[in-house]
């Protein structure tokens, strides 16, 4: 089967490469999937670029958390798939429901866990979900690792309502989903993001305030103006170490900041201590559960949501998708069509 594969001690672009491997095949309580598309995340890229956890991959690895296809055959005692069934891996192997496992968690991407960025996947019955019926298989790309963690802040950790405020921060992937979560749940909601293009664009999807933080660099002062002083019920946080004292400024009494990703780095001089003012918290967030999968592809299906997809490349091209994904332009998800 065609793959990629980044190489052993790759800390450039330059080590991803297509490869041909050997067909997989279902054991018992397995699924082998036809890939039909994957998603890029900034993790994928930080992979690449020896940047992730742990430094440069010390095996080589397919890349890739997100992807979506078509199930061709199953194992021996299989009970939750059939053959034809369109169904979309878990980030994480083994984690089904409740608090993260303790220990280290095996996800998709990285070693000692293939990604999905291959004719074929194999996962365990229990590692796999049913794609919302009315989405492409380059829609449900998008959903494993950026749709999930967007569900798990604004739904499970910010428990969105109607008459909440919500401040997403950026434009990309997981930004976008929460921007559409947190109207779907009736919430009004802050965009920030460099590019007036993009606010435009996202306020067709619904965001009530758009702020340029380029224009505008005390972004924090202007959410406190934009909602009367009281700040905001829920901060996505995307950025990290660089933005995190602004989303510390910017949560309302008793609100709830997000901490999903570190896109400005880890080092920060934050100081907590307004959270402990305003009685507000911090939640680390990274992605989540198989029943939060599901229950979010219920919500998109009872909603006809449709995710947003920046750019489609083909296989070929996935060289490509990474450089894209990597100036920043995109908005919403860089998908690879297998």
């Amino acid at each position: 089967m065609r793959a990629y594969e980044i190489a052993a001690g790759s800390t450039s672009l330059d080590g991803l490469r297509r490869s041909d491997r050997p067909d997989p095949q279902a054991g018992p309580s397995q699924v082998l999937v036809r890939m039909k598309a994957a998603a890029l995340n900034f993790r994928d890229l930080a992979i690449a670029l020896g940047r992730y956890a742990g430094g440069p991959v010390k095996d080589k690895v397919v890349p890739l958390s997100d992807g979506a296809g078509e199930v061709i055959a199953i194992g021996a005692g299989v009970t939750r798939f059939r053959v034809g069934d369109r169904i979309a891996g878990t980030f994480f192997r083994n984690y089904i429901a409740g608090p993260p496992p303790a220990g280290p968690r095996a996800a998709l991407g990285a070693p000692p866990a293939d990604g999905v960025l291959a004719d074929l996947s194999v996962f365990n019955e229990l590692d796999a979900v049913l794609l919302p019926p009315q989405l492409s298989f380059e829609a449900g790309a998008t959903l494993p690792c950026a749709g999930v963690t967007a569900w798990h802040a604004v739904e499970m950790v910010g428990r969105t309502r109607p008459g909440h405020t919500v401040l997403v921060l950026g434009t990309g992937g997981v930004s976008i989903f929460a921007l559409q979560f947190a109207r779907l749940a009736g919430a009004r909601v802050l965009v920030t993001s460099s590019s007036d293009d993009k606010l435009q664009r996202a306020r067709a999807l619904g965001a009530a305030v758009c702020i340029n933080y380029r224009n505008t660099p005390n972004w924090d002062q202007e959410v406190l103006r934009l909602t009367d002083g009281r700040g905001v019920d829920l901060v996505v946080e995307v950025g990290g170490g660089g933005t995190l004292a602004r989303s510390f400024q910017s949560v309302g009494m008793g609100g709830k900041v997000a901490l999903i990703g570190v896109l400005t780095g880890v080092a920060t001089e934050a100081n907590p201590f307004a959270l402990m003012m305003k009685g507000a918290s911090l939640h680390g967030i990274f992605v989540g559960s198989r029943l939060m999968f599901e229950q979010m592809n219920a919500a998109i299906a009872s909603a006809t949501l449709e995710p947003v997809i920046d750019r489609v490349f083909s296989f070929d091209e996935a060289p490509e998708a990474y450089r894209h994904l990597e100036r920043g332009a995109h908005f919403g998800k860089v998908v690879i069509r297998i």
